[in-house]
This record gives structure tokens, C-alpha cells and sequence, in this order.
């Protein structure tokens, strides 16, 4: 009997120990419960997108004629844009008007967000940028240069990389990012996606777990790529034949979490894919996202950091970004959840004071100032865990999680996410 007894003590404190190292992990239920509770959201969400047989556009809503949206134009068509543009310029300056070009505006008060489509458009205002002109004779001349690089990319039907671009006229350019600002300009002015230009920006995000697709005519397998995962192609209209047995995608913000989840087999125990952008997102991944999203018909999960730059990211893939407003009906990804890190999370998770970090003044600033955008203010979870941030003025990343160990993330904090549906 005394036996019986220090061994039922000993039970105790091991469980004891192990809820100290572990928090939370005997709450978990088995798998196959966690994996039903996944099943359910697969099926509502692959329910809720064959009831909305048409995505909303802006003429849907009366928009049209106030705000302006890009389109996917083939490479003649492009071609056709660019000499339709620079017969105008011919007649204006053969009227005596002189050499300019009429740019949208991409300034920040030039952008709307439309609640009913959840996302960021483009205004319809534009800024003449004449070359007669002190202060614009330099960019008007990076436009023009930007134009017929492009014109000869739709001739040849080659695809260059932005900083290929740069390098053709490194004087003129002087920096990248000159360039880059310029060639979405040339974007807005010609009325077509980035893609459509033939210039693509270099390979940054990584794709792993339960998901095979064609890259121009090779099958990739995801679950054969290794820890280091799969590029995802710069050139998404050669993507295709995507196929997944999945039930949702995990998007991460960071590489280093991305590389704990996918050295785990994460998308094994529960299958899904794993996508991250290695931090700010790049056109690439915000294309490959939604591409995957609308042919597969998943949940989006999304994990990021608990601090203001960490929904901004999220607010990319979702909402879109400012700078790009003019493409966003094709970047955008409809209905992201946010799973985690949570502020709330510091304190349910107990994250430990010394994994927390002080947020600076430019950190409370900017998520003041992310609490008075519109597509915050219409998720009344995400104003509640934004304020909570700003009041308690702790941040966190995502690797705070590994005081409890190197495989929290992957082996508790995610599975009970997932156990208890905790996402906004």
C-alpha cells in the first residue's frame, strides 16, 4: 500500500513538472478531436465560397467611376497601352501643350477602403508630371526610360527581375528603389498588373506542407522539399494544377517560425500547408496566397507577431497595402483569421516578463494609428486586442513561446489554438 501511494505521488509530480515546463498541454484533446474541429471550418469555408457565386468588384457598388483598379492585359495588349500612350504624348506635343504624363496618385489621401469589398482601392485623382519642369523633369525622364524597357520585355517575351531593370540605366536610376516606385507608377498609367510588365521581384517566400502544383509544366510536391520548403515562383500565371488534401493554410510572418513548423512536420499531424513571406510580404506570396485560397477553397490561418507590424503584415495579405491599392483586387487575400500571437496570449500562455518587450513610442504610435484605420475598426476582436496592446505596452514575438521549450510552438500552443478555435 505504502508503494501504491509513492507511486501515485510521483505520477502527481511528474504531471505537476510538466504543466510547469508544458504549460496547457493537458488540455489537450487527442488529435482526431482537434482534426474534426478542423474538418467543420474546412467545410463552412469551402460552403460560404460556393454560396458567393461572384466576387464583388467595384462597378458592383457604383464605385467604378471614382476609383480605379488595374487588370491582368496580355503582353499585345500591354504593348497597344504603351504606343496608345505615346501617341498621346506625340499629339500634345506637336499642340504646343509639351511632354508630361498624367500619373494616379498613390498618395495616402488618394485611398479608400471599401468595407464591402474589405479592402484598399485607389482613388481616381492624378498628378500631371510634366517635363518641362524643374521638379519633375528627372522622374518624367525614369518614366519614359521605365516604359520602353518594358516595351521591349512584351516584345521579346522575356521576364526580368526589378533589380535586372535597375542595372539597364544605373545613372538615370541611381537607386532601386527610384525604379521600383516608377515601374508602379507605369502599373497605374498603362491600367495593368505589376505581373503584366514582365518584371518580377526575386524569389523571398517559401511554401511546405500538403500541397502539389505545376511550375511551368514540373509537379512539385510540397512534402518533398525538405525543412527549406519550396521558393514560390515569381512568375504566377506559369503556376497551375494546384492540388491539397489540407485543411487549412497557415500563414506565417516569420522565417523562423516557419522553419520550427515545417522541421517538426507540423503539416503531418494536422494537414495543411505552411506559407510565409519571410516578414513584409512580396507581390509573389500575396498572389500565391490568394491563387491557393480560391482554387482550394481553405481557411487561412494566420500567425504573426504580437505587436503593431505584426497585424500590419496581416493587414497586407488581407486588406492590401496602400502602395499597391491599385492592384489590390488581385493581391488580396477575402478572410484571413488571426490565430496568434495575441496580446491576450501573454498573459493566458503566461508568458514569462522577461520574453516580453517594452513597446517604443514609435511602436504606440503606430498602433494608435493602425486603431483609427477603417478595416480595423470594422473587426471589434482586433480593436480589442490592439488596445490592449497599446495599454499594457508589452509586445511580443512569436519565439517567445520557446521558453517553455523549442517545440511549444508546434507541439502545444497551436494544436490548442486549433482545439478551441480561438481566431478573430
Amino acid at each position: 500500500m505504502a508503494d501504491k501511494g509513492k507511486r501515485k505521488r510521483r505520477r502527481a509530480d511528474a504531471d505537476s513538472d510538466e504543466e510547469t515546463r508544458l504549460p496547457f498541454k493537458n488540455k489537450l484533446k487527442p488529435d482526431s478531436a482537434i482534426l474534426e474541429i478542423l474538418k467543420d471550418l474546412t467545410a463552412a469555408t469551402a460552403a460560404a465560397s460556393s454560396s458567393s457565386t461572384k466576387t464583388l468588384t467595384l462597378a458592383d457598388i457604383d464605385l467604378d467611376a471614382k476609383c480605379r483598379e488595374v487588370t491582368e492585359l496580355n503582353l499585345l495588349s500591354v504593348q497597344s497601352e504603351i504606343e496608345s500612350q505615346i501617341l498621346k504624348i506625340a499629339r500634345s506635343i506637336l499642340a504646343g501643350n509639351g511632354f508630361g504624363f498624367d500619373v494616379p496618385s498613390r498618395s495616402a489621401t488618394n485611398q479608400l477602403y471599401v468595407p464591402e469589398l474589405d479592402r484598399i482601392v485607389l482613388k481616381d485623382k492624378t498628378t500631371l508630371r510634366p517635363y518641362a519642369n524643374i521638379s519633375t523633369v528627372r522622374k518624367t525622364t525614369i518614366t519614359t526610360r521605365i516604359i520602353q524597357l518594358v516595351h521591349q520585355l512584351c516584345a521579346k517575351n522575356i521576364h526580368v527581375t526589378k533589380r535586372d531593370l535597375f542595372y539597364t540605366d544605373v545613372k538615370l536610376f541611381q537607386d532601386q528603389s527610384q525604379s521600383d516606385t516608377v515601374l508602379d507608377d507605369v502599373s497605374c498609367i498603362l491600367g495593368c498588373t505589376r505581373s503584366s510588365l514582365n518584371v518580377i521581384a526575386a524569389e523571398k517566400g517559401v511554401v511546405v506542407g500538403r500541397l502539389i502544383f505545376s511550375d511551368n509544366g514540373d509537379m512539385i510536391d510540397c512534402t518533398k522539399m525538405g525543412m527549406g520548403g519550396k521558393a514560390i515562383p515569381p512568375n504566377i500565371d506559369r503556376v497551375g494544377d494546384m492540388q491539397s488534401d489540407a485543411l487549412f493554410i497557415l500563414l506565417v510572418e516569420k522565417d523562423a517560425a516557419y522553419m520550427r513548423l515545417a522541421e517538426d512536420r507540423f503539416y503531418n499531424r494536422f494537414p495543411c500547408i505552411i506559407i510565409t513571406a519571410k516578414g513584409q510580404p512580396d507581390v509573389a506570396t500575396r498572389l500565391f496566397l490568394r491563387k491557393m485560397k480560391m482554387e482550394l477553397k481553405l481557411p487561412v490561418l494566420a500567425l504573426v507577431d504580437s505587436d503593431p507590424y505584426g497585424l500590419k503584415i496581416l493587414s497586407v495579405y488581407g486588406c492590401g497595402s496602400k502602395n499597391m491599392s491599385y492592384d489590390s483586387s488581385n493581391l488580396t487575400t477575402p478572410d484571413i483569421k488571426w490565430l496568434g500571437v495575441r496580446p491576450s496570449d501573454l498573459d493566458k500562455y503566461k508568458i514569462p516578463e522577461q520574453c516580453r518587450l517594452p513597446m517604443t513610442e514609435q511602436d504606440i504610435k503606430t498602433g494608435k494609428d493602425l486603431l483609427e484605420e477603417d478595416f480595423v475598426k470594422k473587426n471589434p476582436g482586433w480593436v480589442e486586442e490592439l488596445s490592449l496592446m497599446v495599454k499594457t505596452k508589452q509586445k511580443a514575438e512569436i519565439q517567445a513561446l520557446s521558453t517553455f521549450g523549442f517545440q511549444y510552438l508546434s507541439e502545444v500552443y497551436l494544436p490548442l489554438k486549433l482545439q478551441q478555435q480561438d481566431w478573430l
